[in-house]
């Protein structure tokens, strides 16, 4: 059966692990046309969104002269930037606070407001004009992962090809992937400078996948290289992305993952949550066990239905 095969089927009882997600969002992205996400007139854009989204959105809109806040900043930075001319919301959802976010900054004179999501019943597109919601193609997918809505972002602004994507992670990527990764408590991931934004989204990621029972950290080589490394550990491991790390760690608890030549914010991506989930699937089954509950208990958090499959 094919990963997007297995996004297609599974269940609660079924969740795959995050590497098979990103196979199964690569093979879905190779016969899906993605729309060019274009900033047309808009020179000095606010580009917000929350968690994981203000880093997809600094990194769709790195080379723009955009500024940049989350839910809890872009107030400020609406009345400190006079030359802001639009507001551009990333939301995979369209939900939460993205709603809130859509309304407040709607309510600007003369501040055309944008959505771009994955949902297209986004509760957020409700207020705002016709043509101001960009909508992108997303494959379904176990809650929090946001694998394919994310990447479908990334890609859709780079032009990367997925199929060389996957090609490169099975050719280069999978034999450099230890099965001793269970071996480790906590994993130091060093990641090119050019994608500074995408390590909280690698962050993310260990926090909803191993929460309190296993320690990631991610940095540059250069801000590894300040007080990171103060207290040594056996059980780390330094997994480095690109340039290979011979400065840090226990020389047996080093992995190099290379990366293509012309590295792309959605091969990095996919290639940094591909790693990501192996160590998961190495490692015992925290997320499975725990989501259905955490979902229940997140609905009556956002007050609103939040299920442990996302279609």
């Amino acid at each position: 059966m094919t990963a997007l095969k297995t996004l297609q089927q599974f269940d609660t009882d079924t969740l795959p692990n995050l590497d098979t997600v990103v196979f199964g969002a690569l093979e879905f992205f190779k016969d899906t046309e993605l729309p060019a996400l274009d900033l047309g007139t808009i020179k000095r854009p606010l580009v917000v969104g929350s968690g994981n989204a203000e880093a997809v959105g600094r990194l769709i809109f790195t080379e723009s002269n955009a500024v940049f806040a989350d839910e809890g900043t872009f107030e400020h930075a609406l009345s400190v930037h006079e030359d802001i001319d639009a507001v551009i919301v990333v939301s995979a959802s369209g939900s939460k606070h993205s709603v809130a976010i859509v309304q407040k900054a709607g309510g600007q004179e003369s501040m055309p407001t944008f959505l771009i999501t994955n949902n297209p019943k986004a509760p957020a597109a409700e207020y705002l004009k016709t043509g101001h919601v960009q909508v992108l193609p997303k494959v379904r997918e176990p809650y929090t992962y946001n694998t394919s809505t994310y990447m479908g972002m990334l890609l859709a602004r780079s032009g990367e090809s997925p199929a060389s994507i996957q090609t490169f992670i099975e050719t280069e990527v999978v034999p450099k992937i230890p099965k001793s990764l269970d071996n480790f408590d906590a994993f130091f991931l060093i990641v090119p400078p050019k994608f500074d934004a995408m390590r909280s989204m690698f962050a993310t990621k260990f926090d909803e996948l191993f929460g309190p029972k296993l320690v990631g950290r991610v940095f540059t080589l250069e801000q590894a290289k300040h007080a990171k490394t103060v207290i040594p550990s056996e059980s780390e491991c330094f997994v480095s992305f690109g340039e290979e790390n011979i400065l840090f760690g226990n020389p047996n608890a080093r992995i190099h993952i290379p990366l293509p030549k012309v590295a792309g914010p959605g091969a990095m991506m996919a290639i940094g949550y591909y790693v990501i989930g192996h160590i998961q699937k190495q490692l015992p089954p925290y997320f499975k066990d725990n989501i259905v509950q955490y979902t229940d208990e997140a609905s009556k958090i956002f007050g609103q239905e939040i299920t442990p499959i996302v279609e």
